[in-house]
C-alpha cells in the first residue's frame, strides 16, 4: 500500500483562485458593456439637431444624464 500526500489544500486555493480571477473578469465585461452603451447613446444624442432634441423633449444639456441612465440606472 503507497502512501500519498493528500493535496487538497492546494486544490481548494487553485479553485478559489480561479473563481476570483472569473469574477473579476465578468466585472471587467460588465463594465466595458456598460462603458459601450454610454458612449453610443451619448454619440447617438449628441448627433441630433437642437429641433430633433426637441421634438423629444430632450434638452442639449441632459444628453449625458441620459445616456448614464441608459447604461448604468443612475
Amino acid at each position: 500500500m503507497a502512501i500519498t500526500r493528500s493535496s487538497s489544500w492546494r486544490d481548494a486555493v487553485l479553485d478559489v483562485s480561479r473563481l476570483i480571477n472569473h469574477q473579476n473578469w465578468d466585472g471587467f465585461r460588465d463594465a466595458q458593456a456598460k462603458r459601450k452603451i454610454y458612449r453610443d447613446t451619448y454619440h447617438e444624442l449628441s448627433m441630433l439637431t437642437d429641433r430633433d432634441l426637441a421634438d423629444l423633449g430632450i434638452p442639449r444639456n441632459g444628453i449625458q444624464k441620459l445616456a448614464l441612465e441608459a447604461a448604468y440606472g443612475v
